[in-house]
């Protein structure tokens, strides 16, 4: 669970597994964001820590608050427009579900658009499924909750990497056996450990 702890670390990693990470800038002076914003247009921002955070788009409003970062070094990220993907892989096996949201965060989609998201089980590439799998597995990680974005072009693009996954959200309103999956793999330590 160690990369999870920094972002930025964790970041690496993912790119060295062949995935694509947004355009990042991690800075505490204003400045620097209001240039990155006026090269992007649309810049989100986030957490850069493990602990979870609520994924903004970065709005004019904001500007009169950026000297507040200063104290707090906070992670800026060129918007990547597309279709969010949650995979959540586990020992061998990889479930993708698709998320339908206006809202930045789709986790928080009923405060940020006033309208729940839409989920949706979906079916990964066989490469693409192995590429999570190799991921997931490369952090040592028997379990784990893939964030990806699927442009229009179909250009895949990962944010990271969750070590513990709350998969029962996807599972209600997509049906797939994801606990179902839990309980096998962890059977099939119980029986490999005797």
């Amino acid at each position: 669970m160690a990369s999870n702890g920094s972002k930025p670390y964790q970041a690496q990693l993912i790119r060295e597994h062949g995935f694509l990470t947004p355009e990042t800038l991690i800075t505490n002076d204003p400045d620097l964001v209001r240039g990155f914003r006026a090269q992007h247009g649309r810049v989100i921002y986030k957490s850069i820590s493990g602990v979870r955070s609520i994924v903004q788009e970065l709005s004019d409003t904001d500007d009169a608050r950026l000297d507040r970062i200063r104290w707090c070094p906070t992670q800026f990220q060129a918007f990547v427009d597309g279709t969010n993907v949650r995979v959540h892989t586990i020992g061998n096996e990889a479930f993708a579900t698709a998320i339908r949201s206006e809202a930045t965060d789709y986790r928080y989609a009923q405060r940020q658009s006033s309208e729940a998201a839409e989920l949706r089980e979906v079916v990964l590439s066989e490469e693409l499924a192995k590429q999570c799998i190799e991921l997931s597995r490369s952090l040592g990680l028997e379990f784990a909750g893939i964030d990806l974005k699927i442009t229009p072009e179909d250009v895949v693009y990962c944010f990271e990497v969750n070590p513990s996954p709350a998969f029962s959200y996807y599972e209600g309103n997509t049906g797939q056996p994801i606990s179902t999956a839990v309980a096998r793999r962890l059977a099939s330590a119980r029986t490999a450990a005797q």
